[in-house]
């Protein structure tokens, strides 16, 4: 976690990390697929001792080494567009975060999070078509264009990010964020994917927010899912809902995940168990505990994932009346 890893719980968060509502700069999550063991997730912002955002992005680098010196990573595709993402005096609410993937059968994996907005919102969509064209993948960008960039001023590029493994298994994912939204507009950039079930993802998003928008609060966002040998289209394509924005407490949102796991024919027993194990109050006494969920369709491993707050800082209190749509 870098320096600022060492700073105890009892302190005040000393930097407003994203990653969670409370600034915490860690979430957990459970990632689950039918006839494979669940997988545990841990995404993680290094902080500096003094925490900025130069300072906090060099803090990520020395981890990136560390890790390096210790498992084998395979850095050829960052290394290919860290200087489009790292510049000297980076913007917006990060710059690197890291994903630590551990399953019961495989060696733990390495993701990185690059924001494009780094050099401002402005700059974001060249930022990502570049980074797509240095990967070889320009030839995708048309249908990310066509089917999750249709409309400007709301859909936007928010997150790119890389494993760190060998390039025939590695993935290349862009993440596009769409502001008042309706199911149809999700809907609608999940068809830039080949044989993804779209009637499986509007009943997801409407089991997840109550309705089919349009979604007011934080943005539903798409991820596209790269793997050797895409050229014009991706392999995959994921959808996170904020469901924590669409629900007056834990307690509702634990039953939406559960309503979502029986739609899509999932054992419920890993997530209900990595619940357990976070939960340090009843869940309708706060509201953010479990933060999203996603769909993922399509390669390499469709599934249902859900992410969760430790609340380390702060709980968020329920709301007074319901967020459905």
């Amino acid at each position: 976690m870098g320096p600022g890893g060492r700073r105890p719980l009892s302190a005040v968060a000393d930097w407003p990390s994203s990653v969670a509502d409370d600034h915490t700069p860690v979430e957990f999550s459970v990632a689950l697929a039918q006839n494979e063991p669940p997988a545990v997730r841990m995404i993680v912002e290094s902080l500096a001792e003094q925490p900025g955002r130069r300072e906090n992005l060099d803090a990520a680098l020395g981890v990136l080494d560390r890790l390096s010196s210790r498992h084998r990573l395979h850095l050829g595709r960052f290394d290919r567009v860290r200087d489009l993402f790292l510049p000297a005096d980076p913007q917006g609410t990060f710059a690197f975060w890291y994903s630590l993937i551990v399953g019961p059968y495989a060696a733990p994996a390495i993701k990185v999070y690059l924001n494009p907005d780094v050099r401002g919102p402005e700059n974001g969509t060249a930022l990502v078509t570049e980074a797509l064209t240095r990967l070889g993948l320009s030839a995708a960008l048309p249908a990310v264009r066509e089917h999750a960039l249709r409309r400007e001023g709301l859909d936007r590029f928010s997150f790119f990010a890389l494993d760190l493994m060998d390039e025939h298994r590695a993935r290349v994912k862009t993440y596009v964020s769409h502001d008042d939204s309706v199911v149809a507009d999700v809907v609608e950039a999940a068809s830039a994917t080949p044989d993804v079930d779209l009637e499986l993802l509007a009943d997801v998003v409407a089991l997840a927010c109550g309705g089919t928008g349009p979604f007011t609060r934080r943005p539903l966002m798409s991820s596209y899912t790269f793997m050797s040998g895409d050229t014009d289209r991706p392999s995959g394509y994921s959808l996170y809902v904020p469901v924590r924005d669409y629900v007056q407490d834990d307690l509702e949102a634990c039953e939406r995940v559960l309503a979502i796991m029986a739609r899509c024919g999932l054992d419920t027993a890993p997530f209900v168990m990595a619940l357990a194990s976070i939960v340090r109050r009843p869940l309708g006494e706060g509201v953010g505990l479990i933060a999203h969920v996603s769909l993922r369709l399509g390669r390499p491993r469709p599934g249902v994932t859900v992410y969760l707050s430790s609340e380390a800082y702060d709980v968020t209190p329920p709301r007074t009346e319901a967020m459905s749509v």
